[in-house]
């Protein structure tokens, strides 16, 4: 399928109620305003295309990138893929749930987190944060050193209630999936989330949010979910 046809396509699944709610998130023009479940059929014919993912993604209209990160295919995709990707976007919807889910199905996934935790821009490091979220999510245990995870929980502590806005939501979101989803660190974790305690994050002409990862945790606990993974990231 083509470049054009694919945008048509997502044109024609457009709603206007989706789109409102998206630039309420932050999104701009240009955008279709197309639920993420309605892509699914026309994924299912595509499968996996990195060249019309790039062409995709080039775009700037926001459900075209968002399906650019449905059809990419990661171990395709070079650290300098994943940088011009993450300059492309814009907003946390974008870097959170576009860009950082197809690098958490790359190799160099950690490698490239890394380098982002440690930029100092609000975006790369919301986007690395939570990349860890989507691996610790979905991978193996053994796939992490412990002493890492446990230094990046550290870190949040530290540095989560100065941290710009989109990046202390993905801190507060990495303290929460390492308790359920990294035994290793389970306790460290629950023992960093009451240290933390409540998180404001502000947000633009709304009411600031108060993010309880110790909250979270103890209701997925309550649950029976300890140790949840994943079967697959990409929808």
């Amino acid at each position: 399928m083509d470049f054009e046809t694919v945008m048509q396509e997502l044109e024609a699944l457009g709603k206007e109620r989706t789109k409102k709610s998206y630039m309420n998130n932050g999104a701009k023009e240009p955008l279709f305003g197309v639920a993420t479940g309605a892509m699914k059929p026309l994924s299912r014919k595509i499968k996996k295309d990195q060249p019309l993912a790039e062409e995709l993604y080039a775009t700037g209209n926001y459900d075209a990138m968002y399906f650019a990160g449905v059809i990419a295919d990661p171990l395709l995709m070079t650290e300098d893929d994943f940088e011009r990707w993450i300059d492309g976007a814009y907003f946390y919807m974008i870097s959170d749930y576009v860009v950082a889910v197809t690098l958490s199905e790359s190799p160099i996934a950690q490698k490239v987190a890394d380098k982002w935790i440690a930029s100092g821009e609000e975006l790369k490091m919301s986007a690395g944060w939570s990349c860890y979220c989507w691996l610790l999510g979905n991978r193996k245990d053994t796939e992490f050193a412990a002493d890492k995870m446990e230094a990046m929980l550290e870190k949040v502590k530290n540095e989560i209630h100065d941290a710009p806005e989109r990046t202390k939501s993905a801190m507060n979101n990495f303290v929460y999936t390492v308790a359920i989803s990294y035994l290793p660190r389970h306790e460290k974790a629950v023992e960093i989330a009451k240290a933390i305690g409540p998180v404001e994050m502000k947000r633009d002409e709304k009411k600031s949010s108060i993010l309880h990862a110790a909250e979270h945790i103890q209701k997925e606990l309550d649950r029976g979910r300890l140790g949840f993974k994943r079967k697959y990231v990409r929808c």
